[in-house]
């Protein structure tokens, strides 16, 4: 089996790929080929080089599957530009990472501010009686509050289950009461997209 060089390689099928490296397969240890895409460096592949030396045939003619075309010097144009595109790859991933991480803790200390105020709202829903829960004034609040639950939701923020439920101490905190089941909630929890961004407070029985 021929040593493979590291440079550019034209597949049988028209495409220019980069061999990086030969590396080892973990089980057999035996030579992969470790290589990308010119003109997409994020597409890389691994084959064994027996494969990747193999022939194929193509309308009853057999070539190489990769055809070597040239070395890539260390300080040519075209590694060079493998390398600038790579960290450009790079640099718009971590600036999305950035803006994304931002935006989760900007909104996350937004709804700090702001759960207090829908949590005085249902509170203030809750002691109400059947006859008052009638009123127009009432069934406004009502409304407001279904509108800012469901904003909420669009945001990724949903409220923790509790009364009923078995005692969860990762996205619940006991204040009072001993046991495993939860018997009244005194402070409602919420999660944003999955994680927790204040625990229930419980008691338990």
């Amino acid at each position: 089996m021929q040593e493979i060089k590291k440079g550019i390689y034209r597949h049988y099928k028209g495409g220019k790929y980069q061999v990086l490296e030969i590396v080892k397969n973990e089980e057999d240890k035996s030579d992969m080929v470790l290589y990308q895409s010119i003109d997409d460096e994020s597409k890389k592949w691994v084959r064994s080089k027996k494969v990747f030396q193999e022939e194929v045939e193509v309308k009853g003619e057999k070539k190489p599957r990769f055809e070597f075309i040239e070395e890539l010097a260390i300080d040519s144009w075209e590694n060079k530009y493998l390398r600038a595109l790579a960290d450009y790859q790079n640099l718009i991933k971590q600036q999305a990472k950035d803006r994304l991480e931002f935006v989760k803790y900007a909104l996350g200390d937004f709804l700090h501010s702001i759960l207090p105020v829908f949590d005085h709202l249902k509170m203030s829903m809750a002691g109400l009686s059947a006859e008052d829960l009638k009123n127009p004034w009432a069934q406004g609040v009502s409304h407001v509050l279904k509108q800012f639950k469901d904003v909420l939701n669009t945001h990724g923020v949903e409220e923790i289950k509790t009364v009923g439920e078995k005692f969860d101490h990762e996205i619940m905190e006991a204040v009072d009461g001993q046991g495993e089941k939860v018997k009244q909630e005194v402070m409602p929890g919420y999660k944003l997209n999955g994680k927790v961004i204040r625990p229930a407070k419980v008691i338990v029985e």
